[in-house]
């Protein structure tokens, strides 16, 4: 069963729910009805498929074993590189699944496998900065298996999350939320279903791959862009919508991204749980470390330097693929060439703030979106 994709799994995740509206209205707790759903959820999704489900067990214990055990070892052995050792274990799996064709032909990944171990990566690091005190095993277990963003985000920080999960919702606001959940719901049903599937239909699946020329490729560049935002855009939305219904308040991941002012701006409204996630745990980190060391003179390179290395990282986590890495680091490069312009263009000083200049910069902003969109693709390489 793929999560999201057809009238037999919103049936079932209708039935799931009720049980979970019923608890919510009679003002019960909700974690643990939420985290038997997920379970159950769970095994329905990989029913079909054995040995992902192993794996995803497996993948379970290990990185609950690490963060229990970084968790201890941290009050006895505070030093940095007992945390980096266990984030590059931490890694392994997904590094597996990424990299394992090459040593078997057997699939070592699993549903979601990327998701989860971003999860997993951002508790680590909060122990070590010493905002989680303490990793409670029903906690962990229910943060890291949420069935509705399991497979695809969004992606929600530990101690929001469980911030609202270990709480009581009042009754009329937790109707409100289910009205809410239910509204978001429908919209990303519109989205993904109707609205992604028809231009994938009608538009994306009329144009050839192979043997295309410039018309062709212009013509997928943007069929691409708007299947890509409403197919996913959905898939969030929906997500989000389930998440409400049980009591959870899962962060939003587009804001209307083709309205960008600037690529940076894009990225503040592009999958931004992602984005952010990166920003937070990498970027910021980099150059934080990069200016207390000293790397550089100069404390914008560390910034450039930052940028180049967490959009291409970002690249690459989508896939192995050259195209994952040239995406990245696009964007990469976009964003370092926007804030020197900005930095030093008196044209941009004295005019940034007027219509004129606002539209040409989002409508200049949207054509680079959608070039990085046809990298990310692949189409270029067929």
């Amino acid at each position: 069963m793929i999560p999201y994709s057809n009238l037999f799994f919103f049936y079932i995740i209708g039935l799931i729910l009720l049980p979970g509206i019923c608890l919510g209205v009679m003002e019960k707790p909700l974690k643990l009805y939420g985290l038997a759903a997920s379970l159950l959820i769970i095994g329905l999704l990989f029913s079909d498929s054995k040995l992902q489900l192993f794996l995803l067990v497996l993948f379970y214990l290990g990185e609950l074993f690490l963060v229990k055990g970084y968790s201890l070892l941290k009050q006895k052995y505070p030093q940095r590189w007992v945390l980096w050792l266990t984030i590059l274990l931490a890694l392994v799996p997904l590094a597996l699944s990424k990299w394992g064709h090459l040593f078997t032909d057997r699939l070592l990944g699993f549903l979601g496998i990327s998701y989860l171990t971003f999860k997993v990566i951002q508790m680590l690091l909060e122990i070590s900065d010493g905002l989680i005190k303490e990793v409670k095993l029903v906690d962990f277990t229910y943060f890291l298996l949420f069935f509705p963003t399991l497979s695809s985000g969004p992606i929600d920080r530990s101690r929001r999350f469980l911030s609202e999960v270990n709480q009581i919702i009042p009754r009329h606001e937790y109707l409100h939320r289910v009205y809410q959940g239910l509204r978001k719901l429908l919209l990303g049903a519109g989205y993904k279903f109707i609205l992604g599937n028809s231009i994938y239909t009608y538009w994306l699946s009329k144009i050839p791959t192979e043997a295309h020329g410039l018309a062709e490729t212009v013509n997928y560049m943007y069929g691409y862009s708007f299947y890509l935002f409403f197919d996913f855009a959905g898939y969030s939305l929906m997500a989000i919508g389930i998440s409400y219904i049980l009591g959870v308040k899962t962060p939003e991941n587009f804001d209307k991204p083709f309205i960008s002012k600037d690529i940076k701006d894009f990225w503040n409204r592009w999958h931004m749980t992602l984005s952010f996630w990166f920003r937070d745990y990498l970027y910021t980190r980099f150059v934080m470390a990069s200016m207390k060391k000293k790397r550089f003179k100069n404390r914008y390179t560390a910034s450039y330097l930052g940028y180049l290395l967490t959009m291409g990282t970002m690249g690459i986590w989508h896939g192995t693929e050259i195209h994952y890495l040239l995406y990245g680091l696009y964007h990469g490069g976009l964003i370092v060439g926007t804030d020197y312009f900005q930095r030093h263009s008196a044209l941009y000083k004295k005019y940034k703030n007027t219509p004129l200049w606002i539209g040409a910069s989002t409508l200049v902003t949207f054509h680079l979106v959608c070039f990085g969109f046809l990298i990310f693709s692949g189409y270029l390489f067929k």
